[in-house]
């Protein structure tokens, strides 16, 4: 590292108008998380500054007050006297106030700096910016920040390398970039290589605040390639098997990747057993999101009995359950197939998760469980909006069973066991991550609500039956 750069910290009035304007403009973002209720207040946390002058780049820490609810997000801030780049309008804070500011992740010159400043290890203001051990970061690339993404902002360096800024801010070093080191260190073939990092603190703790890796342009999106799959299959009205598209061999290498991922994990970071007490603990978590969201959702009431039941089952599992580090929030969209194979993508756990139950040490088969949830996911999404036809759903959920299937055979083949054989702690995860979609679709998109309703109702229906 080469040493603090030495930036004046000032722009104390500049923030406390910008803070004024951010109760208006926060729930506009894509990546806020808290649209689900009014914001009552807002409150500076840090700032730096970055790049002095004009331009001027500040970087900024809020927390954001909702009733009882505080969290702390952090936003990159521009204003240039002229030459105001073409960034969308939804970055412009408080427009018609005068301060010219906007959210910068969309000026190329201002977000190259922040590659220029890991490049050289630079301590800024408070900020600490350093490559990782053994990586020389070229410098001079222009960024574009991905639209797609919804929590966190990612950055586009040249086709090269990936800057992702975690928008809402943990103490202590992000669990993406721990699981990423930890398993670069044991050479895991299913990620992309951390290159580099930002952090900071937060009430005089430490803070992550973005981590740098290499940049994979030809690969596919994993959620795309499942969706035109299930397009193709249900405009064609060919057996699975004889579409050009069938995704059923890229499940099986799916599985296989995600066993691979989950034992480099345990290799790097070692394995507890679950005993009986650790499973209460499950039980009780399961309940617990059962008992909020049914308080929400009243289309849930009908299956509460029968979701109680299924959850409660897990306590009665009479055999040692291996626990460590998992994904935490496994699905489609979270995986990129690569001419090497898949790659697996944010580590962080469930946005909604708190910072202790995306630390905690959990059953690989959670991981499982988020991945069938999204081949059912994807089966259904030309349904959505769509008048209900019986044959469209049987032959969505024809594709859904060939894929599941697919990947817990590629899984078994590489862990050297079926997670299908731990029926009862599999379907209470499955239903558990179903419980977790009812309430995220209540709140956000309300004609999605059918999609895990309709999952809830066949897995009952399956275990009335097996």
């Amino acid at each position: 590292m080469s040493g603090p750069v030495d930036v004046p910290s000032g722009h104390d009035d500049l923030v406390e108008r910008l803070v004024a304007e951010l109760p208006a403009w926060l729930p506009t973002q894509r990546w806020f998380a808290g649209k689900d209720r009014p914001i009552t207040a807002v409150r500076p946390a840090s700032w730096s500054t970055v790049r002095d002058g004009d331009p001027l780049l500040l970087h900024l820490v809020v927390e954001v007050e909702q009733g009882d609810r505080t969290e702390p997000y952090q936003l990159l801030i521009g204003r240039r006297q002229s030459d105001v780049p073409d960034v969308a309008s939804s970055a412009s804070i408080g427009p018609d106030s005068g301060l010219a500011c906007y959210e910068a992740s969309g000026d190329a010159d201002l977000t190259a700096s922040l590659l220029e400043l890991m490049a050289t290890g630079a301590v800024v203001d408070g900020l600490a910016f350093e490559a990782e051990p053994g990586v020389e970061l070229v410098t001079g690339l222009r960024a574009h920040p991905i639209t797609s993404e919804q929590s966190n902002t990612s950055l586009v360096y040249g086709n090269q390398y990936i800057l992702k800024l975690f928008r809402k801010l943990t103490p202590g070093l992000n669990k993406d970039l721990q699981l990423h080191r930890a398993l670069r260190e044991v050479g895991c073939e299913h990620i992309a290589d951390p290159l580099g990092s930002i952090s900071g603190e937060l009430n005089g703790e430490p803070v992550t605040i973005g981590m740098l890796q290499r940049f994979m342009p030809d690969a596919a999106d994993g959620w795309v390639m499942a969706t035109t799959s299930v397009r193709d299959f249900m405009a064609e009205g060919l057996p699975p098997e004889e579409l050009g598209g069938d995704f059923a061999s890229e499940a099986a290498r799916l599985g296989r990747a995600i066993a691979t991922m989950h034992a480099d994990l345990a290799r790097a970071l070692g394995t507890e057993e679950g005993d009986r007490a650790e499973l209460a603990r499950t039980v009780t978590s399961m309940l617990d999101r059962l008992d909020r969201v049914a308080a929400d959702v009243p289309e849930l009431a009908d299956h509460v009995p029968a979701l109680r039941a299924a959850f409660e089952k897990v306590g009665d599992i009479d055999t040692p359950v291996p626990m460590q580090y998992v994904h935490g929030d496994l699905h489609l969209g979270q995986v990129l197939r690569t001419l090497l194979g898949w790659l697996v993508l944010d580590f962080e756990g469930e946005p909604a998760a708190s910072l202790a139950e995306r630390s905690a040490l959990r059953s690989p088969l959670r991981d499982v469980a988020g991945m069938l949830r999204s081949f059912d996911y994807a089966a259904q999404q030309l349904l959505v909006g769509q008048p209900e036809e019986p044959g469209d759903v049987e032959r969505a959920m024809t594709w859904a069973a060939r894929n599941r299937s697919a990947f817990c055979d590629g899984y078994a083949a590489v862990a050297g066991s079926d997670p299908r054989d731990q029926t009862d702690l599999l379907r209470a995860l499955e239903l558990d991550k179903a419980v977790y979609e009812v309430g995220y679709e209540h709140a956000n998109r309300p004609d999605w609500l059918a999609v895990p309703l309709s999952s809830i109702a066949r897995l009952m229906t399956e275990e009335e039956t097996a």
